[in-house]
């Protein structure tokens, strides 16, 4: 009996041989950028907290041409990954009614009802 367990050597481009695996890389990349986008957002708070001028300085720097460009890749991203999450979740969160399941096209669509609803009570919140 041999000590050593056998290891498969697995080489670092694996995902790249199969759309699938490359598709979910990219969506886990994006996880990423959308955590960017939260610490950004915990700094603006933080120089909001700060007082005016580094809230201005702030303002400024996402104002910029770079951090729009920041806040747009972010944004498209952050889209992406929701997308391709609620098309994941009747895999992940399958539910079943009266013992029927609930057909996915459902789940995912009261997802897209749920985000449609939160954008307009922020957009709303915001006076836009």
């Amino acid at each position: 009996m041999s000590r050593r367990p056998y290891v498969r050597k697995v080489e670092r481009s694996w995902w790249l041989r199969r759309p699938r695996y490359v598709l979910y890389m990219i969506r886990e990349l994006t996880s990423l950028f959308v955590g960017l986008y939260c610490a950004l957002l915990v700094v603006g708070l933080v120089r909001l907290a700060q007082g005016p001028a580094p809230w201005d300085g702030f303002v400024a720097a996402f104002s910029s041409p770079l951090g729009v460009a920041v806040q747009l890749l972010c944004l498209v991203f952050a889209i992406y990954h929701s997308v391709t999450w609620f098309a994941l979740t009747p895999k992940a969160m399958p539910l079943m009614m009266k013992g029927e399941p609930v057909p996915g096209a459902v789940i995912v669509g009261a997802h897209y009802v749920a985000w449609a609803a939160v954008s307009a009570i922020v957009l709303i919140g915001a006076g836009v």
